[in-house]
Protein backbone atom coordinates (compact mmCIF):
# COMPACT_ATOMS: atom_id res chain seq x y z
CA UNK A 1 0.00 0.00 0.00
CA UNK A 2 1.20 3.67 -0.70
CA UNK A 3 0.88 6.06 1.43
CA UNK A 4 -0.06 9.71 1.37
CA UNK A 5 2.64 11.67 2.31
CA UNK A 6 0.73 14.44 3.62
CA UNK A 7 -0.76 11.09 6.14
CA UNK A 8 3.14 10.40 6.36
CA UNK A 9 4.04 13.76 7.63
CA UNK A 10 1.14 13.83 9.75
CA UNK A 11 2.25 10.60 11.88
CA UNK A 12 6.28 12.21 12.11
CA UNK A 13 4.53 15.19 13.52
CA UNK A 14 2.51 13.16 16.32
CA UNK A 15 5.41 11.02 16.65
CA UNK A 16 7.36 14.71 17.50
CA UNK A 17 4.92 16.16 19.72
CA UNK A 18 4.90 12.21 21.68
CA UNK A 19 8.55 12.59 21.97
CA UNK A 20 8.35 16.10 23.36
CA UNK A 21 5.93 15.69 25.95
CA UNK A 22 7.55 12.37 27.09
CA UNK A 23 10.81 14.46 27.24
CA UNK A 24 10.00 17.52 28.45
CA UNK A 25 5.98 17.45 29.36
CA UNK A 26 5.21 21.29 28.56
CA UNK A 27 6.93 21.84 25.20
CA UNK A 28 4.64 19.68 23.28
CA UNK A 29 1.77 22.60 23.96
CA UNK A 30 0.82 23.70 20.84
CA UNK A 31 1.95 20.50 18.92
CA UNK A 32 -0.90 18.80 19.17
CA UNK A 33 -4.58 19.46 20.18
CA UNK A 34 -5.70 20.33 23.88
CA UNK A 35 -8.07 17.23 24.21
CA UNK A 36 -5.07 15.00 23.86
CA UNK A 37 -2.50 17.38 25.80
CA UNK A 38 -5.04 17.13 28.48
CA UNK A 39 -5.45 13.31 28.01
CA UNK A 40 -1.67 12.73 28.15
CA UNK A 41 -1.18 14.91 30.87
CA UNK A 42 -3.83 12.66 33.11
CA UNK A 43 -1.99 9.46 32.00
CA UNK A 44 0.91 10.42 33.37
CA UNK A 45 -0.48 11.70 36.65
CA UNK A 46 -2.18 7.89 36.48
CA UNK A 47 1.45 6.85 36.34
CA UNK A 48 0.58 4.51 32.82
CA UNK A 49 4.36 3.54 31.43
CA UNK A 50 5.06 4.50 28.30
CA UNK A 51 5.94 0.42 27.70
CA UNK A 52 2.85 -0.82 28.77
CA UNK A 53 2.12 -3.99 27.26
CA UNK A 54 -1.89 -4.42 27.22
CA UNK A 55 -5.04 -2.84 28.52
CA UNK A 56 -5.45 -4.40 31.92
CA UNK A 57 -8.46 -7.16 31.89
CA UNK A 58 -11.57 -6.12 34.63
CA UNK A 59 -13.37 -9.98 35.74
CA UNK A 60 -14.47 -11.87 33.01
CA UNK A 61 -17.45 -13.19 34.35
CA UNK A 62 -18.44 -9.54 36.05
CA UNK A 63 -18.04 -8.23 32.16
CA UNK A 64 -19.75 -11.35 30.62
CA UNK A 65 -22.72 -10.41 33.29
CA UNK A 66 -22.82 -6.62 32.59
CA UNK A 67 -23.32 -7.65 28.69
CA UNK A 68 -25.53 -10.26 29.39
CA UNK A 69 -29.15 -9.04 29.16
CA UNK A 70 -28.25 -5.54 28.69
CA UNK A 71 -29.80 -2.93 26.10
CA UNK A 72 -26.27 -2.86 24.34
CA UNK A 73 -26.27 -6.38 23.71
CA UNK A 74 -30.20 -6.59 22.57
CA UNK A 75 -29.57 -3.51 20.12
CA UNK A 76 -25.93 -5.04 18.87
CA UNK A 77 -27.59 -7.73 18.01
CA UNK A 78 -29.98 -6.62 16.34
CA UNK A 79 -27.65 -4.54 13.57
CA UNK A 80 -24.79 -7.52 14.11
CA UNK A 81 -24.80 -7.92 10.35
CA UNK A 82 -23.95 -4.16 9.61
CA UNK A 83 -21.21 -4.08 12.13
CA UNK A 84 -19.53 -7.11 11.14
CA UNK A 85 -19.81 -6.35 7.70
CA UNK A 86 -18.21 -2.73 8.41
CA UNK A 87 -15.62 -4.58 10.00
CA UNK A 88 -14.47 -6.84 7.55
CA UNK A 89 -15.07 -4.56 4.92
CA UNK A 90 -12.40 -1.86 6.24
CA UNK A 91 -10.62 -4.75 8.03
CA UNK A 92 -11.48 -3.04 11.35
CA UNK A 93 -12.19 -3.76 14.53
CA UNK A 94 -15.51 -2.63 16.30
CA UNK A 95 -15.58 -2.33 20.13
CA UNK A 96 -18.70 -1.40 22.38
CA UNK A 97 -17.64 -0.25 25.90
CA UNK A 98 -19.92 0.49 28.89
CA UNK A 99 -19.87 4.16 30.31
CA UNK A 100 -16.27 3.05 32.45
CA UNK A 101 -14.35 2.47 29.31
CA UNK A 102 -14.43 -0.93 29.68
CA UNK A 103 -15.34 -3.26 26.34
CA UNK A 104 -17.72 -5.47 26.52
CA UNK A 105 -17.88 -6.73 22.74
CA UNK A 106 -15.64 -6.58 20.06
CA UNK A 107 -15.45 -8.05 16.18
CA UNK A 108 -12.45 -7.53 14.04
CA UNK A 109 -11.33 -7.78 10.12
CA UNK A 110 -9.04 -10.97 10.16
CA UNK A 111 -5.46 -8.39 10.17
CA UNK A 112 -7.33 -6.09 13.35
CA UNK A 113 -9.03 -9.04 14.93
CA UNK A 114 -5.25 -10.21 15.61
CA UNK A 115 -3.72 -7.26 16.25
CA UNK A 116 -6.60 -6.58 18.82
CA UNK A 117 -5.76 -9.51 21.13
CA UNK A 118 -2.00 -9.03 21.53
CA UNK A 119 -3.24 -5.47 23.44
CA UNK A 120 -6.35 -6.82 25.37
CA UNK A 121 -8.51 -4.65 22.70
CA UNK A 122 -10.94 -7.34 23.87
CA UNK A 123 -14.02 -7.84 26.21
CA UNK A 124 -12.85 -7.25 29.57
CA UNK A 125 -10.26 -4.70 28.24
CA UNK A 126 -10.52 -1.16 30.32
CA UNK A 127 -9.50 0.96 27.84
CA UNK A 128 -10.06 4.22 30.19
CA UNK A 129 -6.80 6.35 29.79
CA UNK A 130 -5.49 6.50 33.14
CA UNK A 131 -6.00 2.25 32.50
CA UNK A 132 -4.05 2.57 29.26
CA UNK A 133 -3.72 6.16 28.56
CA UNK A 134 -4.90 8.72 25.41
CA UNK A 135 -7.31 6.43 23.31
CA UNK A 136 -10.81 7.32 20.93
CA UNK A 137 -12.87 5.55 23.59
CA UNK A 138 -12.06 7.66 26.70
CA UNK A 139 -12.38 10.61 25.31
CA UNK A 140 -15.48 10.04 23.77
CA UNK A 141 -16.76 8.72 26.48
CA UNK A 142 -15.43 11.65 28.74
CA UNK A 143 -16.53 14.29 26.13
CA UNK A 144 -19.98 12.77 25.50
CA UNK A 145 -18.71 13.89 21.69
CA UNK A 146 -17.52 12.28 18.48
CA UNK A 147 -13.47 11.51 19.05
CA UNK A 148 -10.57 10.85 16.76
CA UNK A 149 -6.95 9.69 18.16
CA UNK A 150 -4.43 8.95 15.45
CA UNK A 151 -1.25 7.21 15.37
CA UNK A 152 1.26 8.63 18.66
CA UNK A 153 -1.36 10.77 19.79
CA UNK A 154 -1.97 8.00 21.48
CA UNK A 155 -0.30 7.54 24.82
CA UNK A 156 0.95 3.97 24.51
CA UNK A 157 3.40 3.04 22.07
CA UNK A 158 1.76 -0.26 21.85
CA UNK A 159 -1.21 1.63 19.74
CA UNK A 160 0.95 4.02 17.89
CA UNK A 161 0.10 2.30 15.17
CA UNK A 162 -3.72 2.51 15.22
CA UNK A 163 -6.38 5.32 14.05
CA UNK A 164 -9.55 4.95 16.32
CA UNK A 165 -12.80 6.49 15.75
CA UNK A 166 -15.43 6.62 18.30
CA UNK A 167 -18.76 8.04 19.19
CA UNK A 168 -21.15 7.95 22.49
CA UNK A 169 -24.11 5.59 22.72
CA UNK A 170 -26.88 7.07 24.29
CA UNK A 171 -30.19 5.74 25.59
CA UNK A 172 -32.71 7.25 23.83
CA UNK A 173 -35.41 6.94 26.65
CA UNK A 174 -33.63 8.30 29.36
CA UNK A 175 -30.59 10.20 27.64
CA UNK A 176 -28.16 8.71 29.74
CA UNK A 177 -24.88 7.83 28.19
CA UNK A 178 -24.32 4.37 27.98
CA UNK A 179 -20.59 3.66 26.77
CA UNK A 180 -19.37 4.34 23.12
CA UNK A 181 -18.98 2.44 20.20
CA UNK A 182 -15.03 2.61 18.84
CA UNK A 183 -13.99 1.57 14.94
CA UNK A 184 -9.86 0.85 14.91
CA UNK A 185 -7.24 0.19 12.14
CA UNK A 186 -3.36 1.02 11.04
CA UNK A 187 -2.69 4.58 10.52
CA UNK A 188 -2.14 3.86 6.95
CA UNK A 189 -5.50 3.53 6.47
CA UNK A 190 -6.81 7.11 7.54
CA UNK A 191 -10.12 7.87 5.81
CA UNK A 192 -11.66 11.11 6.30
CA UNK A 193 -14.94 9.48 6.75
CA UNK A 194 -13.78 7.39 9.70
CA UNK A 195 -15.17 9.45 12.35
CA UNK A 196 -18.85 9.89 10.35
CA UNK A 197 -18.77 6.50 10.22
CA UNK A 198 -18.62 5.85 13.95
CA UNK A 199 -21.92 8.35 14.43
CA UNK A 200 -23.22 6.87 12.26
CA UNK A 201 -22.75 2.87 13.75
CA UNK A 202 -23.70 4.65 17.03
CA UNK A 203 -26.92 6.14 15.84
CA UNK A 204 -27.91 2.61 14.23
CA UNK A 205 -27.29 1.01 17.66
CA UNK A 206 -29.53 3.45 19.19
CA UNK A 207 -32.33 2.97 16.95
CA UNK A 208 -31.81 -0.64 17.93
CA UNK A 209 -32.28 -0.25 21.33
CA UNK A 210 -35.32 -1.22 23.10
CA UNK A 211 -37.47 1.07 24.67
CA UNK A 212 -36.96 0.28 28.17
CA UNK A 213 -33.46 0.72 28.48
CA UNK A 214 -32.31 0.99 31.83
CA UNK A 215 -29.00 -1.17 32.99
CA UNK A 216 -26.38 -0.78 35.57
CA UNK A 217 -23.73 -0.26 32.24
CA UNK A 218 -25.08 3.81 32.29
CA UNK A 219 -24.14 6.72 33.98
CA UNK A 220 -26.17 7.88 36.91
CA UNK A 221 -28.66 10.60 35.18
CA UNK A 222 -28.70 13.40 37.36
CA UNK A 223 -32.39 14.53 35.47
CA UNK A 224 -34.86 12.48 37.66
CA UNK A 225 -36.41 14.91 39.34
CA UNK A 226 -40.38 15.94 38.63
CA UNK A 227 -41.59 17.60 36.30
CA UNK A 228 -39.81 19.13 33.45
CA UNK A 229 -36.04 19.43 32.63
CA UNK A 230 -34.82 21.60 29.31
CA UNK A 231 -31.33 21.22 28.32
CA UNK A 232 -30.75 24.03 25.55
CA UNK A 233 -27.58 25.11 25.75
CA UNK A 234 -25.25 23.72 22.84
CA UNK A 235 -27.92 20.73 22.62
CA UNK A 236 -32.05 20.14 22.77
CA UNK A 237 -32.92 17.46 25.77
CA UNK A 238 -36.08 17.04 27.05
CA UNK A 239 -37.16 15.16 29.73
CA UNK A 240 -40.37 14.72 31.84
CA UNK A 241 -40.55 13.08 35.09
CA UNK A 242 -37.14 11.42 34.41
CA UNK A 243 -38.08 10.01 30.50
CA UNK A 244 -36.91 11.87 27.84
CA UNK A 245 -38.88 13.21 25.29
CA UNK A 246 -38.56 12.80 21.35
CA UNK A 247 -39.51 16.58 20.19
CA UNK A 248 -38.79 18.53 16.63
CA UNK A 249 -36.79 21.55 16.57
CA UNK A 250 -40.38 23.99 16.41
CA UNK A 251 -41.39 21.78 19.41
CA UNK A 252 -38.47 22.05 21.38
CA UNK A 253 -38.31 26.15 20.66
CA UNK A 254 -41.98 26.54 22.14
CA UNK A 255 -41.33 24.45 24.64
CA UNK A 256 -38.38 26.50 25.72
CA UNK A 257 -40.14 29.91 26.05
CA UNK A 258 -43.00 28.52 27.66
CA UNK A 259 -40.71 27.12 30.21
CA UNK A 260 -39.02 30.74 30.03
CA UNK A 261 -42.00 32.68 30.87
CA UNK A 262 -43.79 30.65 33.72
CA UNK A 263 -46.52 33.18 33.51
CA UNK A 264 -47.59 31.92 30.48
CA UNK A 265 -48.52 33.68 27.04
CA UNK A 266 -51.00 34.65 25.15
CA UNK A 267 -51.02 32.73 21.12
CA UNK A 268 -50.28 36.41 19.65
CA UNK A 269 -46.89 36.90 22.08
CA UNK A 270 -45.86 33.40 21.69
CA UNK A 271 -46.11 33.86 17.68
CA UNK A 272 -43.99 36.99 17.72
CA UNK A 273 -41.60 35.47 20.17
CA UNK A 274 -41.31 32.25 17.97
CA UNK A 275 -41.53 33.39 14.70
CA UNK A 276 -40.81 37.25 14.70
CA UNK A 277 -42.30 38.80 11.33
CA UNK A 278 -41.94 35.37 9.48
CA UNK A 279 -45.30 35.04 7.19
CA UNK A 280 -46.45 32.42 9.61
CA UNK A 281 -50.24 31.54 10.83
CA UNK A 282 -51.20 31.47 14.32
CA UNK A 283 -52.92 28.35 12.70
CA UNK A 284 -49.82 26.53 12.32
CA UNK A 285 -48.51 27.37 15.97
CA UNK A 286 -51.61 25.88 17.29
CA UNK A 287 -50.94 22.82 15.63
CA UNK A 288 -47.57 22.92 17.01
CA UNK A 289 -48.95 23.04 20.51
CA UNK A 290 -51.62 20.92 19.85
CA UNK A 291 -48.77 18.01 19.23
CA UNK A 292 -46.56 19.49 22.17
CA UNK A 293 -49.54 19.13 24.82
CA UNK A 294 -49.84 15.72 23.56
CA UNK A 295 -46.40 14.73 23.98
CA UNK A 296 -46.96 16.49 27.50
CA UNK A 297 -49.63 13.81 28.16
CA UNK A 298 -52.23 16.76 28.43
CA UNK A 299 -50.03 19.14 30.87
CA UNK A 300 -50.02 22.34 28.58
CA UNK A 301 -52.40 24.90 30.02
CA UNK A 302 -54.50 27.57 27.41
CA UNK A 303 -55.28 31.00 27.76
CA UNK A 304 -53.00 31.68 28.12
CA UNK A 305 -50.42 28.76 27.25
CA UNK A 306 -48.80 27.73 30.41
CA UNK A 307 -46.63 25.04 31.74
CA UNK A 308 -48.76 23.45 35.28
CA UNK A 309 -45.21 21.47 36.50
CA UNK A 310 -42.15 22.04 38.04
CA UNK A 311 -39.84 23.41 35.10
CA UNK A 312 -35.82 23.98 35.18
CA UNK A 313 -33.75 25.15 32.18
CA UNK A 314 -30.03 24.82 31.94
CA UNK A 315 -30.35 28.97 30.86
CA UNK A 316 -31.97 29.63 34.38
CA UNK A 317 -28.74 27.35 35.70
CA UNK A 318 -26.26 29.57 34.45
CA UNK A 319 -27.87 32.69 34.83
CA UNK A 320 -28.50 32.16 38.72
CA UNK A 321 -24.91 30.75 39.36
CA UNK A 322 -22.90 33.98 37.69
CA UNK A 323 -25.71 36.38 39.52
CA UNK A 324 -24.11 34.70 42.74
CA UNK A 325 -20.48 34.48 41.36
CA UNK A 326 -19.85 31.08 41.12
CA UNK A 327 -18.13 31.84 37.70
CA UNK A 328 -16.47 27.83 37.35
CA UNK A 329 -19.56 26.28 38.29
CA UNK A 330 -21.33 28.51 35.60
CA UNK A 331 -19.32 27.42 32.76
CA UNK A 332 -19.13 23.56 33.82
CA UNK A 333 -22.84 24.24 33.25
CA UNK A 334 -22.78 25.89 30.15
CA UNK A 335 -23.05 23.79 27.07
CA UNK A 336 -22.41 26.44 24.19
CA UNK A 337 -24.88 28.40 21.65
CA UNK A 338 -28.56 28.06 22.92
CA UNK A 339 -30.22 25.92 20.61
CA UNK A 340 -27.62 25.80 17.35
CA UNK A 341 -29.96 27.16 14.37
CA UNK A 342 -32.56 28.68 15.70
CA UNK A 343 -34.41 31.14 13.95
CA UNK A 344 -36.75 32.39 16.82
CA UNK A 345 -36.14 35.80 17.35
CA UNK A 346 -36.09 36.08 21.15
CA UNK A 347 -34.44 32.87 21.54
CA UNK A 348 -31.53 33.93 19.53
CA UNK A 349 -31.41 37.16 21.50
CA UNK A 350 -31.67 35.04 24.96
CA UNK A 351 -28.67 32.79 23.55
CA UNK A 352 -26.38 35.65 22.60
CA UNK A 353 -26.95 37.73 25.99
CA UNK A 354 -26.39 34.36 28.15
CA UNK A 355 -23.02 34.04 25.51
CA UNK A 356 -21.94 37.17 26.35
CA UNK A 357 -22.56 37.01 30.23
CA UNK A 358 -20.49 33.76 29.93
CA UNK A 359 -17.26 35.64 28.86
CA UNK A 360 -17.64 38.87 30.35
CA UNK A 361 -17.77 36.61 33.77
CA UNK A 362 -15.01 34.94 32.61
CA UNK A 363 -13.02 38.28 31.57
CA UNK A 364 -13.66 39.68 35.03
CA UNK A 365 -12.54 36.33 37.15
CA UNK A 366 -10.73 34.49 34.28
CA UNK A 367 -10.19 30.98 36.38
CA UNK A 368 -7.66 28.89 34.66
CA UNK A 369 -9.62 25.64 35.03
CA UNK A 370 -13.56 27.37 33.74
CA UNK A 371 -11.10 28.87 30.79
CA UNK A 372 -10.13 25.58 30.13
CA UNK A 373 -13.60 24.15 30.02
CA UNK A 374 -14.97 27.30 28.21
CA UNK A 375 -11.79 27.17 25.22
CA UNK A 376 -13.48 23.91 24.27
CA UNK A 377 -17.05 25.48 23.73
CA UNK A 378 -15.20 28.82 22.21
CA UNK A 379 -11.99 27.28 20.80
CA UNK A 380 -11.03 30.79 18.84
CA UNK A 381 -12.06 32.96 21.60
CA UNK A 382 -8.16 33.82 22.49
CA UNK A 383 -9.02 37.05 24.42
CA UNK A 384 -10.89 34.94 27.39
CA UNK A 385 -7.17 32.64 27.40
CA UNK A 386 -4.93 35.33 27.23
CA UNK A 387 -6.46 36.48 30.19
CA UNK A 388 -5.86 33.64 32.01
CA UNK A 389 -2.63 33.31 31.05
CA UNK A 390 -1.93 36.60 32.17
CA UNK A 391 -3.47 36.40 35.37
CA UNK A 392 -1.15 33.04 36.10
CA UNK A 393 1.92 34.78 34.75
CA UNK A 394 4.95 33.32 36.21
CA UNK A 395 3.03 30.54 38.40
CA UNK A 396 2.71 27.12 37.72
CA UNK A 397 0.03 25.74 37.02
CA UNK A 398 -1.37 22.57 35.38
CA UNK A 399 -3.65 24.85 33.37
CA UNK A 400 -1.14 26.48 31.53
CA UNK A 401 0.08 24.25 28.93
CA UNK A 402 -3.52 23.32 28.14
CA UNK A 403 -4.17 27.04 27.45
CA UNK A 404 -0.97 27.70 25.45
CA UNK A 405 -1.95 25.01 23.14
CA UNK A 406 -5.54 26.52 22.64
CA UNK A 407 -3.80 29.72 21.77
CA UNK A 408 -1.63 27.61 19.34
CA UNK A 409 -4.52 26.03 17.41
CA UNK A 410 -6.54 28.86 17.49
CA UNK A 411 -3.26 30.90 15.70
CA UNK A 412 -3.39 27.56 12.39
Amino acid sequence: MTVDADLQARRLDAVRAWTSFVERGDAAAGMVRPEILSSWTRSEAAAVPTDVAGAPLADESETASAWRGSPLQTAVERVEAELRRTAEDGDLVVAITDAETRILWTYGGRVMRRKAETVNFVPGGRWDDQSVGTNALDLANRTAAPAMVFSAEHYAPIVHNWVCWAAPVHDPVSGAQLGVIDLSTTWERTHPIGLATARVLARLIENAMPVSAHHPTALADERTEPGLVLRLLGTAETWLDGQRLLLNRRQTEVLALLALHPEGLSLEHLHALVYGDQAVTLSTLKAEVSHLRAALGGQLSSRPYRLPMPTSTDVELVLGLLRRGRVAAAVDAYGGDLLPGTNSPALTELGEYVAVAVREALLADPQPDAVVRYSELAPYDTEVVEAALAALAGRAHPAVPLLKGRLAAASR
